[in-house]
């Protein structure tokens, strides 16, 4: 099913809470000051998401999914309008928000334990606290037997592993993802997938996910929002409705195929 243009679908029964969203974006706009012009990369964006829910972001490059996620993280600021996270105004980056990027940014000379373990080093926590849990999640994502390694000792998924593990050590109540697998090939892409899509079926965690890939997109989440071209807008948000966490099989289903055209067809509407 799609929402009508500019607003958000129903949110679907897999989403954990009812009631108030999670995260308000309320009139988001964001323009850059050249030494030439204003480049507009928002127009007006009004989004809610809901506890527990997996919201994807597509839409063409440069159109400003990355800027918006940042805005969202906080680490940038919009021109017009307003964020709220659990009803309180977002003005900085939050402790209980993590991001991924694309890239690892693991350090070369830090082990993957010592990786994981760096947030607690700069936020003051007890390490003899939190390296137990480290443990705990780098074995859930496969890492268990690589503490000792060296970034360098890694493929480029168990990379992205180990810089999820990071993030999740400290257990966010939201995780903000920029095409954190683009980078990988399609084998991997897709263990990393089920991957993420268990833990965050097992933990309720908030997921808002930015890719260009529409299948992945579909697959993984229980909204997918299309943007515009730039200057961006919400072109429209389609609901995914497979019962979650899913299998690979779901890609099989005609329904699946039917949500990646309606999502190709608002791309098309919209540039």
């Amino acid at each position: 099913m799609i929402a009508d243009k500019g607003t958000s679908a129903k949110a679907t029964k897999t989403v954990v809470e009812a009631g108030r969203p999670l995260i308000e974006i309320q009139g988001v706009r964001k323009s850059y000051v050249t030494q030439e012009k204003t480049v507009k990369a928002l127009a007006e964006v009004n989004l809610d998401i809901h506890a527990g829910e997996f919201m994807s972001f597509v839409g063409p490059s440069g159109c400003g999914k990355s800027t918006l996620l940042n805005i969202v993280a906080g680490l940038l600021d919009a021109s017009e309008g307003t964020v709220l996270v659990g009803g309180e105004h977002l003005t900085k980056p939050r402790r209980d928000m993590g991001f991924m990027f694309q890239a690892p940014v693991l350090l070369p000379w830090r082990s993957v334990e010592r990786n994981v373990m760096m947030p607690a080093e700069v936020f003051g926590l007890p390490q003899e606290e939190i390296r137990p849990k480290a443990r705990r999640i780098l074995t859930t994502v496969g890492l268990g037997d690589f503490l000792d390694a060296l970034p360098s000792e890694l493929s480029g998924g168990m990379q992205q592993r180990a810089s999820l593990a990071r993030v999740l050590t400290y257990e966010p109540r939201v995780l903000l993802m920029d095409e954190p697998f683009g980078a990988l090939d399609e084998f991997t892409r897709e263990a990393m997938n089920l991957e993420l899509m268990r833990i965050a079926a097992e933990t309720g965690i908030t997921i808002l996910f930015v890719t260009h890939n529409i299948s992945e997109a579909v697959f993984l989440s229980h909204r997918v929002v299309v943007m515009s071209a730039r200057p961006s807008r919400v072109a429209g948000v389609v609901e995914v409705p497979f019962e979650y966490p899913r299998t690979v099989d779901v890609m099989h289903d005609p329904q699946f195929t039917d949500l990646t055209f309606q999502i190709r067809q608002l791309l098309g509407e919209s540039v």
